[in-house]
């Protein structure tokens, strides 16, 4: 055990966010989301929410420059309260919102996607690596 580490950041995870650099992006991603097919890197955390991850990953990433984050919309442009709970969890204000194949196209060039647990539809998220303040 480390303290100050969220526990959900195991080691895998806390190794490949460290070695993301700036403007890398890492998704987090809901059970429905084609990993296995797009990813070149896949954590799997099952049982995991996908806005509890982001929470945590928050503790560690700071955010880039706008677009730090984006979500993916729905096809109706409406927004869930997945989605809300993801725009809390990433602490902006600057949200982005993709289409899903767009989303998709993005995701497959991210440093890394992990899949959660996630059962609620459209509970993706893209999250930009910032500069770490010295």
């Amino acid at each position: 055990m480390l303290t100050g580490i969220h526990p959900l950041l195991t080691g895998p995870l806390l190794a490949h966010l460290d070695a993301m650099g700036h403007s890398d992006a890492v998704v987090l991603a809901d059970a429905h989301f084609p990993a296995e097919r797009l990813a070149s890197r896949l954590l799997l955390f099952p049982g995991i929410a996908t806005p509890d991850l982001l929470a945590a990953v928050r503790t560690v990433v700071p955010l880039d420059d706008a677009p730090a984050v984006d979500l993916m919309a729905t096809p109706d442009g409406s927004r869930l309260p997945v989605q809300d709970e993801l725009a809390e969890a990433a602490g902006t204000g600057e949200i982005r919102f993709l289409g899903r194949q767009e989303f998709y196209d993005v995701g497959a060039t991210a440093f890394l996607v992990v899949r959660t647990g996630e059962t609620r539809v459209y509970g993706n998220v893209i999250l930009r690596k910032g500069v770490v303040p010295s």
